[in-house]
Formats: structure tokens, C-alpha cells, sequence
């Protein structure tokens, strides 16, 4: 198996995994997205709800896995994967609100359809019904596509963005998605703790001096 050194080769990979999921665990319905890899903080991966990127011929929601956690098993990275790809398809698919809490709360409809893909879940009072791993329809998956086990690789991590563990957080239909113009290129990021925010005329990583946490593109779906 040829080892991973490139991060085009990379997301190939990550995108190969959403595409055999996608066919397995939604019959094909998801539209496919841009699948990034970039430091999430306290996160093991996140969705973003909205269409962020604008190609050439259409425009696409994102989901990125954290570069952090690319060390962990297979199965656990792509559970990670797939609790994202749930809150796609509750999104664009169902048309459901599966959080609410500004996100932070996952609710019994997230549950319901995350089990029915082969993920077991729990749930705590502050985040409900987040926290996900693998059950047995899943690892069996896994175990059945082998290929993809070259995406187990590692990033070094700032010791400031530890990793959290088994929660996801999403705007609930509070966060509102940004409304950009043809002449408007701003983002907002915001604070997980305090909720400042601050704008950026491209993608940054931008820590609160306040909290000390890595501020959030407004909109995100973050799953720690």
C-alpha cells in the first residue's frame, strides 16, 4: 500500500470514502461536497451548511476532517465522516433541523437517522444526542474496503488545539449562514466560548485572545 505524502492524494482518498458511503449508507442521494483537511481545535471534523465554495460549475457545501485526528483508526476517522455526512443529508436531503442550543445540541431526529447508518449513540446533558462511533454494520464496512485504510496518517497539532472528545456542535438555526454579493468576499469567525467575531477577506486560522480557542467559520457544523 503506497503511503500518503501528498494532500491532493489525501482528499482524493477522503473523497473516495464519502463516495463509497454516500452509495452505501444514503443510495446516492448526497450531492457531493468539498472535502478539506485543515486543524479543527477540540474537533474531530465539521459541516458547513451552506454553499461556502462557488466553482465554476456549481456551488458546494464542505466538510472537512481535522488534520489532527488523521492518526486514529480507520474506522473512528471515518465514523467521523459519516456523523458529517448525517447532518448533510438532514440538511439537504430531509430538510430537518437535527440541533438546536446554537448548535450545540444534538437532538433525537440526529439519533435517529445517524443509527440507522452504523453509528452507535450516546448522549449527554449538555450536548445530547453528539457523541458517535462505530457500531458493527459500520466496522464491517470497514473491514470490507481495506483500500482505504492509507488515509490513517498524522499532522502535528499545536498543543493549543487539543482535541476534544465525541461532541459536535452545528448552528441549529441560530447561527445564520453568510450572505455574500458578487463584490462581497468577507467571512465571519466566531468564537466558540465568548462569541466574538471577526471578519477575514480569505480563510484564516485566528485564535480569541480572550479564550484562547480557535474562532469558527459563523455557520459551521463542528463535530469535537
Amino acid at each position: 500500500m503506497k503511503q500518503i505524502d501528498k494532500m491532493s492524494r489525501l482528499t482524493g482518498e477522503l473523497e473516495k470514502c464519502f463516495r463509497l458511503l454516500n452509495q452505501d449508507f444514503f443510495n446516492g442521494e448526497l450531492p457531493t461536497p468539498i472535502i478539506t483537511v485543515i486543524p479543527t481545535p477540540r474537533a474531530y471534523a465539521h459541516y458547513v451548511p451552506f454553499d461556502i465554495w462557488d466553482t465554476r460549475d456549481s456551488k458546494k457545501r464542505e466538510i472537512n476532517i481535522a488534520s489532527g485526528t488523521l492518526d486514529r483508526p480507520l474506522e473512528n476517522i471515518i465514523a467521523s465522516l459519516l456523523h458529517e455526512m448525517v447532518h448533510f443529508y438532514d440538511d439537504v436531503i430531509l430538510n430537518i433541523q437535527d440541533v438546536s442550543r446554537k448548535g450545540q445540541y444534538h437532538n433525537k431526529r440526529f439519533a435517529e437517522q445517524a443509527e440507522k447508518r452504523g453509528l452507535i449513540v450516546t448522549r449527554s446533558e449538555k450536548y445530547g444526542w453528539a457523541h458517535t462511533a462505530p457500531a458493527d454494520r459500520l466496522l464491517e464496512w470497514v473491514l470490507d474496503h481495506n483500500e482505504l485504510r492509507e488515509v490513517e496518517m498524522c499532522r502535528a497539532t499545536p498543543t493549543f488545539a487539543a482535541v476534544g472528545i465525541g461532541t459536535h456542535a452545528s448552528n441549529g438555526g441560530e447561527l445564520r449562514p453568510i450572505i455574500t454579493t458578487s463584490n462581497s468576499h468577507h467571512r465571519t469567525y466566531r468564537c466558540p466560548c465568548c462569541g466574538n467575531s471577526v471578519r477575514a477577506t480569505k480563510q484564516v486560522n485566528i485564535i480569541c485572545g480572550d479564550c484562547m480557542e480557535r474562532m469558527i467559520l459563523k455557520g459551521a457544523y463542528v463535530n469535537a
